[in-house]
């Protein structure tokens, strides 16, 4: 019988539910990217791959009798630095969550990272934007995760969102520190504005305790340090 055998690292396989080792009858000529993700590993999640001749990339073509070892992405993720699997570089790190982790992507501006996202994204739509614009994908979803166009990607464990703060945080070295530059509702950079400006649009106690504002020049939404900004930050820390 035609095999290849695969050590999946213990991340993987416990997260995943693989053998180890996993024997992998080949039926046809695939590339390696294909039947890793034919046993339910999206390649966003591989970080390393070496063959008995050393280290592969995702169109390697395994042959009969071929031991192969899967490595997942390690932490901190640098997106400036290319490595095998992805060799292009990226000016920034820059985040499109997708439907399933919501609460996520408004915890991410809070610490001032872009972070697209939408409840009208559908996955085609996240992947594209992921290519066009050089991000990060964050999803539960395993099926966006093995799209084409996306490079980048984190399948997300927790399902509580404080604790898919802190896992992302780590696997993309984030400094978990609350900026609030960002708008909270559509991800623009805030911009400062003047109290005269929006004065007209101010509820009485706010326009009588607060003279520091900013303001979202996309949806227009105004930012000021009251108590709901003490309690954001709270929960960050």
């Amino acid at each position: 019988m035609k095999y290849v055998t695969f050590y999946f690292h213990r991340e993987l396989r416990e997260y995943f539910g693989l053998d180890y080792p996993l024997e992998y009858v080949l039926q046809r000529r695939a590339s390696i990217k294909d039947i890793i993700e034919a046993l339910g590993v999206p390649h966003t999640e591989v970080g390393e791959i070496l063959t008995d001749e050393g280290e592969a990339g995702f169109d390697h073509i395994p042959c009969p009798g071929e031991k192969i070892l899967v490595r997942p992405v390690e932490a901190p993720v640098d997106v400036k630095s290319p490595t095998r699997l992805r060799p292009e570089s990226w000016p920034e790190t820059r985040f499109i969550a997708d439907v399933n982790v919501g609460k996520l992507a408004m915890l991410l501006r809070m610490l001032g990272q872009d972070t697209l996202w939408s409840n009208s994204y559908q996955d085609r739509d996240v992947a594209f934007l992921a290519a066009q614009e050089r991000r990060i994908v964050l999803s539960r979803d395993r099926g966006l995760l093995k799209r084409k166009e996306i490079m980048h990607g984190r399948l997300v464990r927790a399902s509580n969102p404080d604790d898919q703060l802190r896992e992302v945080a780590r696997i993309y070295g984030l400094d978990i520190f609350c900026r609030f530059s960002r708008c909270l509702r559509c991800n623009q950079v805030l911009e400062p504005a003047t109290k005269s400006e929006i004065i007209h649009r101010l509820k009485p106690r706010t326009r009588k305790y607060f003279d520091y504002f900013e303001i979202c020049p996309g949806c227009e939404r105004i930012y000021w340090r009251g108590s709901h900004w003490e309690k954001m930050c709270s929960r960050i820390h």
